[in-house]
């Protein structure tokens, strides 16, 4: 017996954009724009892999880690303080959470998702930075590959993480909370 496939999942009845809360098609916005950055950072990375850093890749690189930080951080404490309290709630309430004592919900599976993101990006801006300072060519070559590897993995969870979102996540908090409760996260999220 196989697992299903990550991008698969069964069971799956998605709410269409059309029908789901402002708030939640703010959310579902800014991820198409997260995934277009994820694609130019994907592109980035095999060009290191292929032709190494110059001053292009360089200039890209820091355009992805500022919006990393500006756009993606801000996202997700969007999501962790509008959101994911109540939809914990709810889905502990529908009994749709782990049958553990943790009582863990797939909101605990997102944020934990939101925390390996920031790992695994400072992980591969540290190790570029530090790539770039080795003065022994194959500590370098080394440390780079590391890198590589690590910012595809981040890449990798990104997008898996917004799939899960927008075809799981926000189609069960379309029917958990109500649209009170919704227009109130949408005030919540504009006064900051």
């Amino acid at each position: 017996m196989d697992p299903p496939e990550a991008y698969a999942p069964p069971n799956m009845e998605v709410i269409p954009y059309e029908d789901m809360h402002p708030f939640l098609q703010q959310l579902i916005d800014e991820h198409k724009e997260y995934i277009k950055e994820l694609g130019t950072f994907e592109e980035t990375l095999l060009h290191i892999q292929e032709k190494g850093i110059d001053q292009t890749v360089d200039g890209k690189l820091k355009e992805f880690f500022w919006f990393f930080d500006h756009k993606i951080v801000k996202h997700n404490q969007k999501e962790e303080k509008a959101l994911f309290p109540l939809l914990h709630q709810r889905l502990k309430e529908k009994g749709e959470h782990s049958h553990n004592p943790d009582t863990l919900t797939a909101v605990d599976m997102l944020e934990d998702d939101h925390v390996k993101a920031l790992q695994l990006a400072a992980v591969v801006f540290n190790f570029l930075g530090l790539a770039s300072r080795l003065p022994d060519h194959n500590s370098r070559l080394l440390v780079l590959d590391v890198a590589l590897e690590q910012g595809k993995v981040l890449i990798e969870l990104l997008r898996l993480h917004i799939f899960r979102e927008n075809n799981i996540v926000f189609s069960q908090a379309h029917e958990l909370i109500s649209k009170v409760e919704f227009d109130g996260m949408l005030g919540e999220v504009e006064r900051c």
